[in-house]
């Protein structure tokens, strides 16, 4: 325990690594498609809803716990127990976060690496290497390997360099790009054939959809994990919080940036799929919902780039160039989740620590590419549906009743000093309590029986 933390050095350095950290690939492809399939502009009211009433004070459970504990999520949670039970289920849910973070890094490194060989792909193209652009563009297992293995390496010396010299600065940097990014394709994209259609798709309401269950459940889905909920990534993060900062206002500033970087990556994808349509490319799937997830980024919109002739190939470079960053910024916090308790329980450098776990989830992500077939849903499955909403369930838990309620108090009132008069008090406790709980295991529920 006698390895130094770090700590973000800034509000602006926090705020972009929580946001990069929440903002990942699913964010910038699911969010779009899952509301253009469950009303448009009702699930986003919808969304918006629940993202503050129940994912923010999900969101500032672990951000409160982290803080307060500032140690990594197995000693945080044991030090939150009241007996040995307790302790006890704070160790496993501790352990079980960092296990299923690690799984999501095994898979998402995979996708990722295929959105870094896109890019690299446009810049072949840029220089006209046909060959290597084509085989940048074909799935195989080399290609899959090799670029999984330069995913990991690139997340590796990011964590490895520490808090506020890898993962602060990094961040930093990397957000605002992909801000910038964003936005001048949503300004290029809407001067296409066809992207007034996709943007009818996405904001105007269906609200006879609000009767609908599953769009509730559904959002509810979204508005939860999108903050990267469950696994521990937001308590580390708040670990690192210095004890100056105001928590209730801090959290909220995550939860507006996270769901406005969701909602704008809706003004690029839905109208670049309409389009995509406009221009002969099929967008829906078998079962006639529109593409999402990985079919979307290296079929359709590839497709689409390729009919754009010249402009295509630098709109190509600057799409995967964002969806590079998304991918690096979420990676981190997932890899920082494990590495801290190397770190603090084993005495380990950073360095020793960040290699040893991030080559071992490198060899996970390569067993399930070579097993892509078999493993890759299964990998998905297992730990998106089943382990981190249960997980996320008994933060809400500890928080609400394990912990010490003034504790709790104190810890806010640590940068707000009249927290107990204001708005957050009188509502947060309740919520956290009783209304999450209950939602988490909603999801789950939905989630396992349909």
């Amino acid at each position: 325990m006698s390895a130094p933390r770090g700590e973000f050095s800034s509000r602006f350095g926090f705020l972009m690594a929580a946001s990069g950290s929440a903002v990942g690939l699913g964010n910038i492809w699911g969010f779009p498609t899952n509301a253009a399939s469950n009303g448009g502009a009702a699930f986003l009211f919808t969304y918006l809803i629940l993202a503050f009433a129940l994912a923010y004070p999900a969101l500032m459970a672990e951000l409160i716990i982290g803080r307060h504990a500032k140690a990594n999520a197995v000693a945080a949670l044991r030090g939150l127990a009241r007996n040995d039970a307790t302790r006890a289920l704070g160790t496993t849910v501790g352990f079980a976060g960092m296990v299923t973070v690690s799984f999501i890094l095994s898979f998402y490194a995979i996708v990722s690496g295929w959105m870094l060989a896109y890019m690299f792909s446009a810049l072949a193209d840029i220089v006209r290497a046909d060959g290597l652009s084509s085989w940048l563009q074909t799935p195989s297992l080399i290609r899959d390997g090799l670029f999984t293995v330069i995913f990991m390496s690139l997340t590796i010396v990011v964590v490895v360099a520490g808090v506020k010299h890898g993962i602060e600065k990094w961040a930093s940097r990397l957000m605002p790009s992909l801000l910038l990014i964003l936005l001048a394709l949503i300004v290029y994209v809407m001067t296409l054939d066809g992207a007034m259609d996709g943007l009818r798709m996405y904001l105007v309401p269906d609200f006879s959809r609000l009767a609908d269950t599953s769009l509730l459940l559904s959002a509810m889905g979204q508005a939860f994990f999108s903050l990267s909920l469950g696994v521990g990534t937001m308590l580390i993060y708040g670990s690192y919080v210095s004890k100056r900062e105001n928590l209730p206002a801090l959290g909220g500033m995550v939860t507006l940036l996270d769901i406005g970087i969701a909602v704008t990556a809706g003004l690029l994808i839905l109208p670049a799929m309409m389009v995509a349509l406009n221009s002969g490319i099929q967008i829906y799937d078998d079962q006639g919902g529109l593409v999402a997830g990985p079919g979307l980024i290296v079929a359709v919109l590839p497709a689409l780039f390729q009919q754009m002739g010249d402009a295509g190939i630098l709109v190509a470079l600057a799409f995967f160039v964002l969806m590079s960053i998304a991918s690096v910024t979420s990676s981190i916090s997932m890899l920082e989740v494990p590495l801290s308790y190397m770190v603090e329980e084993h005495d380990l450098s950073r360095r020793k620590a960040g290699v040893l776990l991030g080559g071992g989830i490198t060899l996970i992500s390569l067993v399930i590419a070579v097993n892509f077939d078999t493993l890759f849903e299964l990998v998905v499955s297992l730990t998106t549906e089943y382990s981190q909403p249960l997980l996320g369930f008994f933060f809400a838990i500890f928080a609400g009743w394990i912990w010490n309620r003034n504790g709790i108090l104190q810890e806010i009132r640590q940068g707000c000093d009249d927290a107990e008069h204001g708005l957050f008090w009188r509502i947060w406790p309740f919520y956290i309590r009783f209304i999450c709980p209950v939602a988490i295991m909603a999801v789950y529920v939905q989630m396992i029986w349909g």
